[in-house]
């Protein structure tokens, strides 16, 4: 026990592992004595590996890349399929909006003709109206104006006969005051 006490690290690791410490085996896989043996099972194993992947593993890998493909493929129609369709609906949403707005247009016209042509009216009968109440004050102001006229002679006489008596301070003789109020009224 004394000596195993004085022992050094590296010794304990060697009984431990139960190696000598001078004593180094070569690479098992670089041992020429097992050369040849490990060359028979690697070709053994190799022939093995390629026999089980050519007929188990790479057949089904091939069936999993050609499904892809067909899948790829089958998309890639589909997508161009949906695509025309999509195109196709576009141009005929496009056309359908141009026939709403040419038709929307042709009513709006409509209307605003309809509505010139009312205004025309209303204009021509406003018109008419106005005419005929234009007509009727003409008349009524002709009317007004004859009497008037008529009643200017009057007027003239008296005012002309009180201008006299105003100041000459007798009254006028009617008669010529009628004479030269028609001789006014004749100028």
């Amino acid at each position: 026990m004394a000596q195993s006490a004085q022992s050094t690290p590296s010794e304990t690791t060697q009984t431990a592992v139960g190696q000598e410490g001078g004593a180094h085996s070569t690479f098992p896989p670089f041992d020429a004595s097992t050369f040849l043996p490990q060359l028979v099972w690697f070709a053994i194993a190799f022939g093995f590996l390629y026999w089980f992947m050519s007929k188990r593993g790479l057949p089904q890998l091939g069936a999993v890349i050609e499904g892809r493909k067909a899948q790829i493929a089958r998309d890639l129609d589909d997508a161009t399929a949906m695509q025309q369709r999509a195109d196709a609906a576009a141009a005929a949403h496009e056309k359908t909006l141009a026939d709403a707005r040419a038709k929307a247009q042709s009513l709006a016209q409509a209307a605003r003709d309809a509505a010139a042509a009312d205004a025309q009216a209303k204009r021509k009968l406003l018109e008419d109206e106005l005419a005929a109440k234009l007509a009727a004050a003409e008349r009524q102001i002709a009317a007004t104006r004859a009497e008037a006229m008529a009643n200017v002679a009057e007027i003239a006489r008296d005012a002309a006969g009180a201008i006299v008596e105003r100041l000459g301070g007798r009254p006028a003789d009617p008669a010529a005051l009628a004479a030269a109020v028609g001789s006014v009224q004749s100028q």
